[in-house]
């Protein structure tokens, strides 16, 4: 494994960071989701991100539960609020002072642990003032029950005002968590530019498209038995934009790539997120133990410009890159 810093922070994290979304108290049992933990930090993995609207609070739980006993100085956990929780009542949301300073004592208490490393804001408010969200967090910094401060799929806008504000209530904002892949590119243009300029890395998530550059799916096939696609508590609405033949024709011109370096699919496409000089890691998720130790193999692949290129133009112009996509909901209602 390798280790990169999380913006400018001294804050040091693993390249590639385990997530639990649409697995853990979800898609597979408590028992592999602890198997899947632990091959994680049999692979060298320290970081690992959550969040407390995952399964309405569960996975953090089982997430807290796999990690018991482990030296907690070694690791970087991470977790999120803004989405309902709980019974998702009007005050059970969003980035209120009273919901933020609520959610991180929950998050906490699930997780088993006295602080989180990075507390990151799910996703931009519109119904709440900036300024009362950044005091929140400014205050859960100073009570160390967070060390840093992220948000995730903020715009490049809303990144540099939150910025702004954190730095005048004396704290760092160091990250931003966005969908990121081959597939899935609308941070180039704007949010990347302002985050280097800024001192904020990203964390991405999705990096193998919700499976779709793994080559499982091929175009005018059936969906694969047990596959994220077919499963319907959840991973199939998250996959579904990704399945038309057009992207996955592209996604087959990617093989002979990745059999020529020696990688699987999934490592390529791992692999070339972590080109981009303003990742800082890459979140991949599992369902099966074998599938953490394979992604962690993505660690230190080093691209050329050569195959970068060919990557491009295997995949043409299926995928997204309009900055205007990189925007928060207006709702705090999922």
């Amino acid at each position: 494994m390798e280790f990169r810093y999380l913006g400018d922070s001294g804050l040091k994290i693993s390249e590639i960071i385990y997530g639990n979304w649409l697995t853990h108290a979800s898609q597979v049992e408590n028992e592999t989701a602890t198997q899947c933990v632990h091959a994680a930090l049999d692979a060298g993995i320290s970081t690992f991100d959550t969040a407390d609207a995952y399964a309405n609070t569960a996975a953090e739980q089982v997430l807290g539960d796999a990690l018991k006993g482990q030296r907690r100085q070694s690791l970087e956990i991470f977790t999120k609020v803004y989405w309902p929780t709980g019974p998702k009542g009007h005050n059970d949301t969003g980035l209120s002072r009273k919901h933020i300073l609520e959610s991180i004592e929950g998050s906490l208490t699930r997780l088993g642990t006295d602080y989180v490393d990075l507390y990151q804001a799910h996703r931009f408010d519109y119904e709440t003032p900036l300024e009362e969200t950044m005091q929140a967090f400014a205050d859960v910094v100073r009570q160390g029950k967070a060390l840093y401060i992220g948000v995730s799929e903020w715009t490049g806008d809303q990144l540099r005002a939150g910025h702004a504000l954190a730095k005048q209530l004396g704290f760092q904002l160091i990250s931003n968590q966005p969908q990121y892949s081959m597939l899935w590119r609308v941070i180039e243009k704007q949010v990347v530019p302002a985050s280097a300029e800024l001192g904020i890395s990203q964390i991405v998530w999705s990096p193998v498209a919700q499976g779709v550059l793994t080559g499982k799916y091929l175009p005018g096939a059936p969906l694969p038995e047990g596959s994220r696609a077919a499963d319907e508590k959840g991973g199939a609405n998250a996959i579904k934009d990704f399945l038309r033949d057009d992207v996955l024709s592209s996604v087959q011109r990617l093989k002979p790539i990745a059999d020529e370096l020696g990688l699987t699919m999934a490592q390529l496409a791992v692999a070339w997120v972590l080109q981009n000089p303003n990742v800082s890691g890459a979140i991949v998720g599992a369902s099966r133990p074998e599938q953490v130790a394979s992604n962690a193999a993505a660690a230190g692949v080093r691209l050329s410009g050569d195959v970068l290129a060919r990557i491009d133009e295997a995949v043409g112009d299926v995928a997204v890159t309009d900055p205007a996509e990189t925007v928060s909901p207006a709702s705090r209602v999922a």
